[in-house]
């Protein structure tokens, strides 16, 4: 706040601005520190698309990944299916819960969208949702996957940057 302040030309102490706060009701909002994860994917796929963000036609590359939105005191988890040829959410879903049902869903509808010739890479992070055997099923035939190395957001950036922007 007083970082703010100081740029909007109100050169106060840090202090001055901590007991105004305080006075007028108004907190920060702590957030929890984000640890590594623990368990390991059941199934990597190499990274076919190796941030290739370029994307000829349509149905040729897909970029997926969950993000968790707070609204009032609950959470919304957003699951969009992007393709990368003209930057469009083909498919989505909003669940309460970080499920496989809303993913599933959402990959059928875009998959629904596909000519019987045409095998979009399918590109998302390692996330547990992405590791499952049925999620490799779905996509045996219908599309190729291919997954970020761990905890490397700029192999799926994209994807990581429309969170951004939809989270302004």
């Amino acid at each position: 706040m007083t970082f703010k302040l100081r740029q909007m030309g109100f050169h106060l102490n840090h202090k001055t601005v901590l007991k105004l706060m305080n006075e007028l009701g108004i907190h920060s909002i702590l957030r929890k520190k984000k640890h590594g994860k623990r368990g390991k994917t059941s199934h990597i796929a190499p990274n076919v698309l190796n941030r290739d963000f370029t994307a000829k036609a349509l149905n040729q590359k897909w970029v997926t990944d969950v993000t968790e939105f707070h609204v009032e005191q609950e959470k919304l988890y957003f699951s969009p299916l992007m393709d990368l040829a003209n930057r469009e959410i083909i498919a989505y879903r909003f669940a309460t819960r970080p499920k496989f049902s809303p993913v599933k869903s959402r990959l059928d509808q875009g998959l629904s969208r596909l000519k019987a010739t045409e095998c979009p890479i399918i590109h998302s992070n390692q996330g547990v949702l992405y590791g499952t055997q049925e999620w490799v099923k779905m996509l045996e035939g219908k599309a190729v996957q291919s997954m970020s190395r761990r905890g490397n957001g700029y192999d799926n950036a994209v994807i990581e940057s429309f969170f951004c922007d939809i989270k302004i």
